[in-house]
């Protein structure tokens, strides 16, 4: 239909003392459901027992009332998916809940272990059974098979040996623990709601319960929350912070806050300042591809003053799947989503603000789209992002490097494709410029300067590891 964006990674919710904390975690995935659409899954504790709700689908489709009374306690965490390892299917859906010989835990993950396949066939080699093709059960193996003392050593050690992104929590029958990797690529926050403790992958989530936020989990940081409070362990340490730039590009809802208290809406509109300021153009209007190009475009018009409108109209109600005509539409998988208000395009020159260009067939639909549906005369892309020329392997489900069409197209050559009479991206420095600590920031997609290695295996191989 219209899949040629990056997919989001995953979504991570938790609660700690509170009498509703499923239906907190539910309201906290809804919050964080543009983080995972495939599956989702609660698992709560009420200090004695787990109990695990799990499916694929959309959150408001899972959780009804009674499933949501299936889910006793005080303590829960939740877990939005987006596969980007492990194929999508019913047994990858997260928490993952097992058994060992200190009892019960759960476990939700956002991220991906580069080295996850190498621990596998290690544990594996070991008598461990897998129940699931998720590298995030790597990590729940690891601390089973730990000779750590505690369980809080066992899971310190087990992190110590991943490599890769994870923003994760564990839930037991009496405490919630957070982690960060060391790297901090994806975002994760602390905050409390009626005294109980609340870890969301951003602050978006916070805000529908009326949690107040109170600091960002830290790279490298574990969090353990229990009857003694809040306590923290700096146990894992790294080179560098290495935070993911396509949070702020693409990924965060614009209402969170995120590495450091940014707002990612007020990020997006300098990115759209900048990237006028470093291409401009003549032009009578400026218009968004909707949602995510819109906090960049209201940037891009402030900034060179060519007036801003809606000139694409997104229909937010489709569904996961439709049923397509048997007869040929044109463009038909872009028009189920948009389509152009011809009163404010025809013959106007039209800028056209996107976040990115992946493969580039679905800019040049909508580019088409705007010039014959829209009637404009001119039709100017510009992208407030550099171009992609390499795939993540940190958490988010990218293309491989060869459909990448930057990876093997210049921005001439990629502007004849999409048929626009110009083309244009924010630069590297440009977007750095934006963010604070611009050298704690991952941007091996546009660099293909990766900061977390891949141990013993080549880019091809990692490429075929996570597709």
């Amino acid at each position: 239909m219209f899949h040629d964006k990056f997919h989001e990674e995953c979504g991570v919710f938790g609660v700690y003392g509170h009498q509703e904390a499923a239906n907190l975690t539910y309201l906290g995935l809804y919050a964080l459901q543009h983080r995972g659409q495939e599956g989702a899954g609660i698992c709560s504790s009420d200090g004695k027992h787990l109990y695990i709700e799990k499916a694929m689908g959309l959150v408001a489709d899972i959780f009804s009332e009674k499933r949501l009374k299936k889910l006793p306690g005080h303590i829960a965490i939740g877990h939005n998916r987006y596969s980007t390892a492990g194929s999508s299917i019913l047994k990858n859906v997260q928490p993952i809940v097992a058994n060992f010989s200190m009892g019960t835990l759960a476990l939700g993950h956002n991220g991906n272990l580069v080295n996850a396949g190498e621990l596998r066939k290690s544990l594996e080699n070991e008598g461990a059974i897998f129940q699931s093709t998720s590298d995030s059960e790597v990590v729940v193996h690891l601390i089973a098979h730990s000779k750590g003392d505690s369980f809080h050593e066992r899971v310190i050690q087990a992190l110590r040996q991943v490599s890769g992104a994870f923003s994760l929590l564990i839930l037991r029958e009496n405490e919630l623990i957070a982690a960060r990797d060391p790297y901090g690529v994806r975002p994760l926050c602390l905050g409390m709601v009626d005294g109980a403790y609340v870890v969301a992958s951003e602050t978006c989530a916070l805000d529908l319960i009326s949690a107040k936020y109170i600091r960002d989990i830290e790279p490298g940081e574990i969090v353990i929350i229990n009857d003694n409070g809040v306590t923290s362990h700096r146990a894992l340490s790294g080179p560098r912070k290495a935070f993911c730039i396509f949070e702020f590009i693409y990924f965060s809802r614009p209402d969170s806050y995120i590495f450091g208290g940014q707002n990612v809406n007020s990020i997006r509109k300098e990115f759209g300042r900048q990237l006028a300021r470093e291409s401009g153009i003549e032009a009578d209007v400026v218009i968004p591809v909707p949602d995510s190009g819109v906090p960049a475009a209201l940037g891009y018009s402030e900034e060179s003053g060519i007036r801003f409108d809606f000139g694409l109209i997104r229909n937010h109600y489709i569904g996961r799947t439709f049923i397509e005509p048997k007869q040929n539409i044109r463009h038909f998988g872009v028009k189920i989503k948009l389509n152009p208000v011809r009163e404010l395009l025809e013959g106007k020159r039209v800028v056209v603000i996107d976040d990115s260009i992946v493969r580039g067939t679905t800019s040049k639909k909508i580019v088409k789209m705007i010039r014959e549906n829209g009637g404009a005369k001119e039709v100017h892309l510009r992208i407030s992002s550099p171009p992609t020329v390499m795939p993540c392997f940190y958490g988010i489900d990218t293309p491989t490097r060869q459909e990448l069409i930057a990876s093997t197209h210049d921005v001439e050559e990629i502007r004849k494709y999409v048929t626009a009479d110009s083309l244009s991206y924010l630069n590297m420095d440009g977007l750095l410029k934006i963010v604070q600590g611009p050298e704690d920031y991952c941007t091996a997609c546009f660099s293909n300067i990766y900061p977390i290695s891949f141990p013993g295996e080549h880019m091809e191989q990692m490429e075929f590891l996570f597709k």
